[in-house]
């Protein structure tokens, strides 16, 4: 005597598993995410591709963009108030040292300039910011 088998119901798809995927898919990606934009104002930096140790004192990022303009802390700036400001900092804040971020295209004399007038303020160190370049060693 041969017994039917009761047949199994289809379960219903059970999707939480593959949304909890997605949701840490998506918070990976938001953190790793490399934001170009740095307080607002577009860069294009050159790359290059040894790191470089860097010190642990207070920072403060400088940043000129394509059409030669400075900003500080985000807030755009001239030359001759640049050194006024940067001298305000170093008395504030004591040691000091400045993240240049200068977009590639921008001429060599305006970045000389402005680590010039960096250095004439008492800035401790300039750290020349790069984007890292794909592909190379690390």
């Amino acid at each position: 005597m041969r017994f039917k088998r009761k047949r199994e119901e289809d379960q219903p798809l059970n999707i939480v598993p593959l949304i909890d995927t997605i949701f840490f898919l998506m918070l990976f990606f938001a953190v790793t995410y490399d934001f170009d934009l740095a307080s607002g104002v577009r860069i294009d930096m050159p790359e290059v591709t040894q790191k470089s140790a860097e010190d642990e004192t207070t920072k403060v990022t400088l940043i000129i963009n394509r059409s030669a303009e400075i900003y500080l802390g985000g807030e755009k700036i001239d030359q001759k108030t640049l050194e006024n400001k940067l001298r305000s900092l170093v008395n504030e804040k004591g040691t000091l040292s400045v993240v240049l971020q200068a977009d590639k295209d921008v001429s060599h004399g305006t970045v000389v300039q402005v680590m010039d007038i960096a250095k004439n303020a008492g800035i401790n160190s300039i750290i020349i910011a790069a984007r890292w370049k794909s592909g190379a060693p690390e």
